[in-house]
């Protein structure tokens, strides 16, 4: 079963904007999709750093 989403705004630089749109497209993903796996390894990072 997928995981519950939910809607948000966020407000980027425009340059950030930009690259992360080209990073989407060029693993083929949706804005959303490759924001939301960014941040899902950012956190496994965190925990992982924290963990040790």
């Amino acid at each position: 079963m997928k995981p519950l989403k939910k809607s948000v705004s966020i407000t980027l630089d425009g340059p950030v904007l930009e690259r992360v749109q080209a990073l989407a497209e060029r693993d083929d993903r949706s804005l959303s999709s490759y924001i939301n796996q960014v941040l899902k390894a950012h956190l496994e990072a965190l925990d992982r750093k924290k963990e040790s």
